[in-house]
């Protein structure tokens, strides 16, 4: 086999890159809905943007220049690393509380998000455990277990941060991990069939997550409670129209969406650029994925191509549930827009992982 080391590909660049400017873009306009809240100055929400933007910046030089291989020898550290780091989760004194959710670690003046590194650790180990056991995957011993086991521990650590969303984000992308690693079909669906168990569970035992299901089921239910973020978002989106407002131009933000920076932005976003922008911004999204998905299939090895698969799988759907929920197509979930949304882990972690296929993409078989 020939390898060859060429530049990073051309498509995953741009897609990257105009994410990345757009993402900060509508970030910022976003971020004037926080002037009419109490105690949010625009100022330094946008600073604090900017900096985790550099950082994530540097982090994707850097993991687009060290050969991607070097994980792969690492995995189960950082895997485990990764897990060590949402135990800390478990210590009061160093936990940050918000909106009745325990995700963040606060050190000082600095907030982390630690299932953003959960998430990139496991599609790490993933890969490297299917190159470790070749053929053998296709096996229930060596494809299925494991898988299981690694999920299962994972839902521990994720749901006593109430992080359902995230858990069903990882566990799907693992699933498509391994049927793109050769598991066989029927393996995938008992997967499949176990994550839907183990959703339905959560959905009945927490009553948080239950109250979504019913307001998905009845938007105009319960209009000013229940129901409020999903029809400001509809009114957000539908104002919006072909074209939108204008940039900086959306009304919803002051005031009328809640977390205008957060689960909301793409709302705001829609509100501004109307229906042909917010599919400019999908366009970029799939091409991100189309091209990863390209560079995974080029890959030198079986780690580089599920590593890039698995960061596609991973960027593609979290991306999507994020607006399939503002647009009233799926229950609300707590996840960020990539790229876009405020919250600082998120924006390097997701620029950290396009990094590492930027530099698989250098190495072609």
């Amino acid at each position: 086999m020939s390898h060859s080391r060429s530049k990073i590909d051309r498509f995953f660049l741009i897609s990257v890159i105009t994410l990345t400017v757009a993402g900060f873009v509508i970030f910022l306009s976003a971020s004037l809905g926080l002037l009419v809240q109490s105690g949010a100055s625009f100022g330094t929400v946008a600073a604090k943007q900017a900096v985790s933007l550099l950082i994530g910046i540097v982090f994707f030089f850097i993991f687009s220049r060290v050969k991607y291989t070097w994980l792969r020898k690492s995995a189960l550290f950082i895997f485990l690393g990764a897990l060590a780091v949402n135990l800390l989760l478990f210590i009061p004194s160093l936990t940050f509380h918000y909106n009745g959710a325990s995700r963040w670690l606060q050190f000082g003046f600095l907030s982390f998000q630690p299932s953003e590194l959960l998430k990139i650790a496991f599609i790490i180990y993933i890969a490297a455990w299917a190159q470790f056991v070749g053929d053998k995957l296709k096996t229930v011993k060596f494809g299925l277990i494991p898988y299981i086991i690694i999920t299962g521990i994972l839902s521990t650590v994720l749901l006593v941060q109430s992080d359902t969303d995230t858990l069903v984000i990882i566990a799907f992308t693992g699933l498509i991990m391994l049927l793109v690693g050769g598991v066989k079909l029927r393996h995938m669906l008992i997967g499949v069939v176990l994550l839907a168990v183990l959703v339905a569970g959560v959905v009945i035992s927490r009553p948080y997550a239950l109250q979504r299901v019913k307001t998905y089921l009845n938007v105009g239910a319960d209009a000013q409670g229940s129901g409020y973020q999903i029809n400001q978002s509809l009114i957000a989106i539908g104002s919006g129209q072909w074209t939108g407002r204008g940039f900086g131009q959306s009304v919803q933000k002051f005031g009328y969406l809640p977390q205008p920076t957060d689960d909301s932005i793409f709302a705001v976003a829609a509100e501004e650029f109307g229906f042909i922008g917010s599919c400019i911004l999908l366009a970029f999204y799939l091409l991100f994925a189309a091209s990863a998905f390209r560079i995974g299939n080029r890959a030198e090895d079986i780690f580089g191509g599920l590593l890039a698969i698995g960061v596609a799988v991973l960027v593609i759907v979290e991306s999507f549930m994020n607006m399939a929920a503002m647009l009233g197509l799926i229950p609300l979930s707590g996840v960020p827009l990539l790229f876009v949304s405020h919250g600082g882990t998120a924006l390097i972690i997701t620029l950290m992982t396009a990094g590492m296929v930027a530099n698989v993409s250098k190495y072609r078989k």
